[in-house]
This record gives structure tokens, C-alpha cells and sequence, in this order.
């Protein structure tokens, strides 16, 4: 692999904000060839999704859309002597998912004749070690989660946690053409590259930040970018010709997803962005510069789900106004009959009914501002329950309750309830709940030793 000296300018490509995606490749290979980039990161992680991943052993995409994406890059990887970095390989970054990301990489480099060199990164956790540091006080919760105890670390179907930066600048000692993580704080691999090459920690967090998420900072919103790395800044160009990088698109970006735009920790430290600044040097391409990372007690995020049940799900729509009106009560009024039939029902969160009404506050429930008078309404009703047998039964009886209760000054009698599905019940499968998500403490050198190499 091409070397460079670490006060050298380089540039990063990454070619979507999570692998399998998809990404046009005329974009991709306009940027291999006009920039030349010393690495091609892209993450392939994220929780948005839910628990299922780690509980399903399911990855985000499709084996088809993961080889259609890893292709171009394996062959950039191949004929241009270029490093790739995967962050949380399908997924999760289960141990499992990063031992199939590399059979899909040797199914591509089998069929092309490649030769490459690849490290793995394993980020399952060792269970009595969680047990331990939970024995010492020294697990706390992310968020509004319950303190964690050693039952439910037993109980998980499986734990992971996210690696910093610390594992990928180890696995970029020993050369890899390319490294296959498992489970990381999404801009860890892309700050590692960095930092291996000189780049200030400060300058390395920022970019990668921002890079995890490819061209969303871009206008309009986008899918490639590269990133032009110096010690002491970076420049963001989109690699569509129909979009460019402001610094209000880029310092808007801050905003995404986090909790306060300003501070942004992570494994090791907090990146604080009171001074960045942002400057447009052409009119694609924005430069950024002069966060700070402070560093902080190494902890990182442990992640496990543990199995609650069985989820059936039916849809329908109401398009009588009288019924609209009333809806909140018509449901409950389901609810309290179908509790009546099924004395376990919303007992606890292994056997409950939930409703979306959209068209009137689906997406945001409670917190919905907006009263409107929609003229009409959509319910997607779910049922979780400890079998698949039961959720099924369940959310039948409730869609019938739907479709045939009587509510006041009713004047349509057929039926409330339009079902668009035949069967009109889907089975959705197992249902699973983040039961670990909660921040231990590391010691030193944990950062590195508990991420297998």
C-alpha cells in the first residue's frame, strides 16, 4: 500500500452513510480517479433500526446489496493500492456479522482474483467481565435505562459494545488492505485513519462526525464524499456535480441526531465545537477547522437485547368523520373489551397492544402539536405477546373489535375499519428489547485489549 509522510495532505472517501445502501457508482469512481483518496471508510452500524440485529443475528441489508456496494470498493481497493475501513459490519457489529462481512469480502476476492491482506476487529463482550465491572460499581446507564445487574447480562441474547479509535489504529500497524470492524462509535474508524497519519485528534473526531454520514451534510442532501485531511483542518467536497458543501449545511449537520449540538462525546472524550468554524474555499467545498476534543475517562457503550416475544401487526383505514372525532376513546373502549377476553393483555411488556393513528399523531403520539380534522385516518395496530400463537389470536380479536364496534350517533353500519392486507394479520416475528445500554469504565489499556484483533 502507498505510504504517505504524516504532515501530508490525503484525502478519505467514503461512498454512502452505511453500507448496502447504495451509492451511484459513477460518483465513486469520479472521486477514485480525481482524488486519489489514501482510504475508502464507510460505516455499515446503527441502533436506529432497533434490537432485532443483535437479536435476530439479522444484518441491516441484504447479502445482494452489501456485494453490489463492496465491489467497486474492493476493486478500488485492489487496482489503486487504496485502504478500506468497515465500521459495525452488519449492523450490530456482532461477532457473527463481522465473520460474514469477510466471507462476503473472499466470496468478491475469490470471484476477481484478488489478493488482500484484512484484519477483523471482534467487539463481543466477554460476560463475566460486564459481571465484574457491574460488582464494582462501575456500569452506569445511557439515558433513561434501569441500572444494569448481572441477570441481565446473563439473559441477553447477545452484547456488544462500541470501540473507539484505539482498536483500528492497532489493526493499521500491521498493513491491512483492509479492516473489517465490529461494532464502534461510528466516526471511530475514520478518526483512527486519521490519527495514525498525523491529523490532531481534534481535526480527526470532527471529520469523522461528519464523514459517518456521507453526504448528508451536503445541499442538496447526498450520498458521497471526500474529505481532504490536514493536521490542523479538513475540506468537504461532494462527489455529485449537483450538490456542494456550505458551512451552514456543514455546521447545521451538528444538529443531527444529537442530544446538544455543541458537545459530542464519545469513547475517550468529548468533541466540543464551541469555536469551530466553517469557510467556504470554492463553491463545492467547505473547510472546517478548530473543535476541540477533551478528553475524559475512557468509558464505552455496551449494547445487548434481550428477548421480550412475539409481534403480530394489522393496518386499516377510517374515513367516517363521527368515528375520527372519537377515535382516542373508540380505541380504548377496544382495548378494555379485548382485556376482558384476554386477561393478559398490557399486564406487562411481554403481552401488550399498542395503536398508531396516522393522520393524526402516528408519528409523534403525545408530543403531536398540531390538532388537526383529518378526513381520514389510518391504524396500525401491533400485539406482542410470549408466543406467536397468542400475539396472532390477539391482534385478530382486536382488528374485528375495530371493524364491527359500535360507537355514538354511529350512523354507518358495515363496517369501520378498510383492511388493505389479505390475511389481514401479519406475523412480524420475535420482538426484542435493549436490555443493555449502559456506559462501563474501562481500564487502561482496555480501550484496545477488550477489541480483539
Amino acid at each position: 500500500m502507498a505510504t504517505s509522510n504524516p504532515s501530508d495532505e490525503f484525502t478519505i472517501l467514503t461512498p454512502n452513510a452505511m453500507l448496502g445502501y447504495g451509492y451511484d457508482s459513477n460518483h465513486f469512481w469520479y472521486g477514485i480517479n480525481k482524488y486519489n483518496p489514501s482510504a475508502i471508510i464507510v460505516d455499515s452500524g446503527s441502533t436506529d433500526g432497533g434490537p432485532y440485529k443483535l437479536g435476530m443475528g439479522k444484518m441491516t441489508c441484504g447479502r445482494g446489496s452489501y456485494t453490489r456496494d463492496l465491489e467497486p470498493i474492493l476493486a478500488a481497493c485492489y487496482h489503486h493500492k487504496i485502504k478500506v475501513l468497515i465500521g459495525s459490519a452488519g449492523g450490530d457489529g456482532s461477532n457473527k456479522h463481522v465473520a460474514e462481512m469477510l466471507d462476503l469480502v473472499k466470496e468478491i476476492t475469490e470471484s476477481n482474483g484478488y489478493s488482500f491482506k484484512v484484519a477483523t476487529i471482534q467487539a463481543g463482550m466477554v460476560r463475566e467481565w460486564i459481571k465484574s465491572r457491574i460488582s464494582q460499581n462501575r456500569v452506569g446507564p445511557c439515558g433513561p435505562v434501569e441500572a444494569l445487574v448481572s441477570e441481565v447480562v446473563d439473559g441477553a441474547v447477545d452484547v456488544v459494545a462500541q470501540m473507539g479509535s484505539e482498536p483500528y489504529i492497532e489493526a493499521l500497524k500491521g498493513d491491512p488492505d483492509i479492516i473489517i470492524g465490529g461494532r464502534s462509535y461510528d466516526p471511530a474508524p475514520f478518526a483512527a485513519f486519521s490519527i495514525s497519519r498525523g491529523v490532531l485528534p481534534d481535526v480527526a473526531w470532527h471529520m469523522g462526525k461528519i464523514m459517518e454520514c456521507g453526504g448528508i451534510c451536503a445541499v442538496p442532501k447526498g450520498r458521497s464524499m471526500v474529505a481532504t485531511m490536514r493536521k490542523e483542518s479538513f475540506d468537504l467536497t461532494p462527489l455529485s456535480p449537483a450538490e456542494r458543501c456550505t458551512p451552514l449545511s456543514v455546521a447545521a449537520h451538528t444538529l443531527y441526531e444529537k442530544t446538544r449540538p455543541d458537545r459530542l462525546p464519545g469513547p475517550g472524550g468529548i468533541l466540543n465545537l464551541d469555536n469551530a468554524k466553517y469557510e467556504q474555499i470554492t463553491p463545492k467545498t467547505c473547510r472546517v477547522s478548530e473543535a476541540r476534543f477533551e478528553t475524559t475517562p475512557y468509558q464505552v457503550k455496551l449494547e445487548g437485547v434481550t428477548h421480550l416475544g412475539y409481534r403480530t401487526i394489522f393496518i386499516g383505514g377510517i374515513r367516517d368523520p363521527i368515528l375520527i372525532d372519537q377515535i382516542d376513546d373508540f380505541l380504548e373502549r377496544v382495548r378494555k373489551y379485548s382485556q376482558n377476553l384476554f386477561p393478559e393483555l398490557d399486564k406487562t411488556e411481554q403481552c401488550q397492544l399498542l395503536y398508531h393513528v396516522y393522520g393524526k399523531n402516528g408519528v409523534m403520539g403525545p408530543l403531536e402539536p398540531v390538532q388537526g380534522h383529518p378526513h381520514e385516518i389510518a391504524v396500525l395496530g401491533e400485539v406482542v405477546a410470549p408466543t406467536s400463537e397468542l400475539s396472532h389470536t390477539i391482534a385478530n380479536n382486536v382488528r374485528a373489535s375495530i371493524l364491527h364496534f359500535a360507537y355514538p350517533d354511529q350512523v354507518a353500519t358495515t363496517g369501520n375499519f378498510a383492511s388493505p392486507l389479505s390475511p389481514h394479520e401479519q406475523d412480524a416475528g420475535a420482538v426484542f428489547k435493549f436490555s443493555l445500554y449502559h456506559l462501563v469504565d474501562l481500564d487502561v489499556g482496555e480501550e484496545s485489549s477488550i477489541f480483539p484483533v
